[in-house]
């Protein structure tokens, strides 16, 4: 039976019942308790003759604030927005790389680019498939679990997983074969006010945690602010779009490049008409067979089902706009209803239209979570990550499921040959980790019907230089080439399934930015995987992000700058824009090329409530001064 208990007695408690080393696991994200990991990890570092290690991913930490302009405009949101958020204590020590030498946090997948100094998170990283964590976790001797929960009024004696089922309904029949053996395990829980109860596979009987808190948590959730979307994520979106097929499934990921899917998504639907108007200007046709044979760009007739690790804010956009809103079934259909093509009334409201692993996003998708009916909210089943990310278990059953499946995601590097980038830089430091997304890949091919599409911008930009995306080779890869299959960037689609070399560099070559398809090409020659003789077709000699922001500009209303939301201010929406105008087009060190700038910038008159949210109406020094007039400057550049 559970026991209820404060935070430090559930801690009197593990130190009590369980051996020197503890192994504790933890969800990904939103699912840690990190008041009671704190105390714990307190108490542990405090006690040199004991050891703990911790077992989880996608540790949450308010951004880092930085200095100069970017400390000014994020201190004041990042106090807004995170609150009172309780902040995992070990994490700032990991960053300092200053764990104590009886503690090591482990993980599979890492809050993208916030470890990348750290020594220590570098060296404990484990490259593990998100379906493999439960498997990995308890095979190194996991003897405590730890998770935040949701509780309801109406289901005294039950408890929800909530935002994190994924692992823990993988772990729970592990962990009852070992306490079979004679094994001591603690599962320790504390509800969180805030969390939305999930019903369905997330739901667990109260007395499945030994040690719950009394005390509720009320502490501000963590959430991710819905970011600006760019031109390029648009584009990428828009040409992603018209490969989803109707009655399809659908998987996506977080991110802009995620956000605009849906927003061309949400085009098709309600927009159709000024949605294939842009289309027809972008000028669809050397992908036309393809979209034919996969994809559509009329509404959403049928609806879609939609199966993802991670229940983004996009998937339940989606479902509030009524494309995903095709139900799947627990169990397979007998031979009379498969032959009728239908079930009957009472199955039909059993369904699910959205099966998830986590969820993690803006404020307003906990609350809109929230205000859900339980009846509505039964039609997103929060479930265990083997079911979502692997085919194999039930297999009958998902092949059903997962009719003509679009598994979406996005890297950061392709090369020619068609390998995917996603997680690791070239020195091997690890940006964030694989996660699901070589399962869905996987998925992609061993389904009928179903595509892989990988989302890439061609080209980046920062201090000034500009970059490709797409190279001709790279140190790592985290989809290997063998698997390629989609690949989308702003300036088209390339469909790689079974191409050779050479059809699959011209393919990647056709939507890469043509600043740099003639070395790349001149690189693809030189390796003996082109013709000599080799022309790029004149269709794909004009990919210029002017080109594009020339359509944008005569389609505004087809490109919101902030499609889901927003948490930014107007003023704030303002700065956000000149501030990443001013890091991607200078070098903050070179003084030089910054006083230069500065010597442009508009009169301070100009942008009066701006100056006054970052401090700087009246800059004591030349340092203020400076960054006013850089202020200045990427306000006046980025002016909407």
């Amino acid at each position: 039976m559970v026991q209820l208990c404060s935070i430090e007695q559930a801690v009197d408690d593990v130190l009590a019942r369980l051996p020197a080393h503890i192994h504790m696991g933890l969800p990904l994200g939103l699912g840690k308790p990190n008041r009671f990991v704190n105390a714990l990890y307190r108490r542990i570092k405090g006690l040199p003759q004991r050891q703990l290690t911790v077992y989880t991913a996608l540790c949450l930490g308010r951004p880092a604030l930085g200095d100069g302009l970017q400390k000014r405009f994020l201190e004041p949101f990042v106090e807004r927005v995170f609150g009172d958020y309780p902040e995992l204590e070990f994490l700032a020590d990991l960053r300092r790389d200053s764990l104590p030498a009886n503690i090591r946090i482990e993980q599979f997948f890492m809050q993208p680019g916030s470890l990348l100094h750290s020594t220590q998170a570098q060296q404990d990283y484990v490259s593990s498939n998100y379906s493999h964590a439960a498997r990995d976790i308890n095979a190194a001797g996991l003897n405590l679990v730890a998770q935040l929960l949701a509780s309801s009024a109406v289901h005294p004696d039950r408890l929800s997983l909530s935002c994190n089922p994924d692992i823990t309904l993988d772990l729970l029949p592990m962990i009852a074969k070992r306490r079979a053996a004679g094994e001591t395990i603690l599962l320790v829980g504390q509800v969180h006010t805030e969390l939305p109860y999930m019903p369905g596979d997330a739901e667990v009987d109260i007395d499945t945690f030994d040690l719950l808190v009394d005390e509720k948590d009320s502490s501000t959730l963590f959430s991710t602010p819905n970011m600006p979307v760019g031109f390029q994520d648009h584009f990428i979106g828009l040409h992603a779009s018209a490969l989803v097929r109707d009655g399809g499934t659908l998987q996506i990921g977080i991110g802009s490049m995620g956000d605009a899917l849906t927003a061309a998504l949400l085009v098709r639907q309600a927009d159709n008409a000024g949605y294939r108007s842009l289309l027809a200007e972008v000028n669809l046709s050397p992908w036309a067979r393809l979209i034919e044979r996969e994809g559509g760009l009329e509404p959403f007739a049928k609806g879609l089902y939609g199966c993802s690790e991670m229940f983004v804010n996009g998937l339940l956009v989606l479902a509030e706009a009524g494309i995903i809103r095709r139900k799947v079934y627990p169990d397979v259909p007998t031979q009379q209803q498969a032959n009728a093509g239908t079930l009957d009334e009472a199955a039909q409201s059993d369904g699910v239209s959205v099966h998830g692993g986590f969820f993690l996003g803006p404020r307003s998708f906990y609350e809109r979570l929230h205000e859900l009916s339980h009846g509505k909210r039964l039609e997103f089943d929060m479930t265990r990550i083997s079911y979502i990310n692997e085919l194999y278990g039930q297999e009958e059953l998902k092949r059903l499921q997962r009719l003509d499946a679009r598994f979406i995601n996005t890297v950061f590097t392709m090369t020619l040959l068609g390998a995917g980038v996603a997680d690791q830089l070239q020195d091997g430091r690890v940006l964030s980790g694989v996660g699901g997304q070589y399962n869905f890949v996987a998925q992609g091919h061993a389904l009928e019907g179903a595509r892989s599409i990988l989302l890439l911008r061609s080209w980046r930009e920062s201090g000034g230089e500009v970059s490709s995306n797409i190279v001709w080779e790279y140190g790592h890869c985290t989809i290997p080439r063998h698997l390629r299959d989609i690949v989308v960037t702003e300036y088209g689609i390339a469909d790689l399934r079974g191409k050779s070399d050479a059809a699959v560099i011209e393919a990647l070559l056709n939507i890469s930015d043509s600043r740099f398809q003639p070395e790349l090409t001149e690189r693809a020659q030189k390796a003996g995987k082109l013709p000599k003789d080799f022309r790029l077709d004149p269709r794909f000699a004009d990919n210029t992000p002017q080109r594009l922001q020339g359509m944008a500009a005569r389609h505004p209303n087809l490109f919101p700058e902030y499609p889901l939301g927003c948490d930014f201010t107007e003023v704030e929406r303002d700065l956000l824009r000149a501030l990443n105008w001013l890091k991607s087009k200078f070098k903050l060190s070179e003084i030089l090329e910054l006083g230069r700038a500065a010597l442009d910038a508009p009169e301070a008159s100009t942008f009066p409530e701006h100056l006054a949210r970052m401090q700087l109406t009246r800059p004591e020094g030349l340092k203020e001064d400076l960054y006013r007039r850089l202020l200045l400057t990427g306000l006046k550049a980025t002016a909407q």
